[in-house]
């Protein structure tokens, strides 16, 4: 697995933000995670070693833009060329994670067409609220490679609607962190249902810290979130 964040730094937009991850990590180097700003990687995809090698190999599926938004409005003026790099490496396969899928069509390559063949594209949805404003927006869009992923899960939300078009996968996970919000399992099994019934692929990557099955509160260390995921053995097969 290979990381590329070319950029850092992002602005909270909705439920799921609030606890954001990069914002606590930030916050321990006493950063400000509002200041955004290109990184030292932002070349990454074509940089190469001594002997002419690319840094990033051949066959990898590339996280893009985890310490922040590929979409983010204080990106527009560095996306172009960050399309440009992914466009010129075809063997990588970037997976972008945004919640804003309202704002895709800005500063899309003009050569996008349906989508580039070696990028998916995974919507975020949280609760209903932003499962209902994005995920019709998402539908909608010319993207080859299509994704949601549920986390935080800070509710019951109903999917049903939207996974017939063209979704991959649903992942769902619940939040981490000293302040995370409860996910009840209950709420789990309602996601992996609605995508069996879609033959949609599902996995259940986390816990979270706070974790409620079976009417019984867990508080989950964070090392144990994704082991105790897994023992619940309720991924749908073609899940990754």
């Amino acid at each position: 697995m290979a990381k590329w964040n070319p950029w850092h730094g992002c602005h909270k937009i909705s439920a799921g933000c609030r606890n954001c991850y990069v914002y606590r990590i930030d916050a321990r180097h006493q950063k400000d995670s509002s200041i955004v700003g290109k990184t030292r990687d932002f070349d990454l995809p074509l940089r190469r070693g001594r002997a002419g090698e690319y840094k990033l190999p051949g066959d990898e599926t590339v996280y893009t833009c985890f310490s922040s938004d590929f979409f983010l409005e204080d990106a527009d003026c560095w996306r172009e060329e960050a399309w440009r790099m992914i466009r010129a490496r075809p063997d990588l396969r970037f997976f972008i994670v945004t919640k804003r899928i309202h704002r895709f069509h800005e500063r899309l390559p003009d050569d996008w067409g349906a989508g580039y063949e070696n990028v998916s594209i995974c919507c975020t949805v949280e609760n209903q609220d932003r499962a209902d404003f994005r995920l019709p927006i998402f539908e909608s869009e010319p993207i080859r490679h299509k994704s949601i992923i549920c986390e935080p899960l800070l509710g019951d939300v109903d999917l049903a609607p939207y996974l017939p078009g063209g979704i991959e996968e649903v992942t769902v996970g619940g939040e981490s962190g000293p302040n995370a919000r409860l996910c009840r399992f209950e709420w789990v099994l309602h996601v992996r249902d609605q995508c069996r019934e879609a033959g949609v692929p599902f996995a259940f990557m986390q816990t979270g810290a706070n974790f409620e099955k079976d009417g019984k509160r867990y508080f989950i260390p964070r090392k144990l979130q994704h082991s105790q995921a897994r023992k619940a053995a309720i991924d749908l097969p073609g899940a990754r």
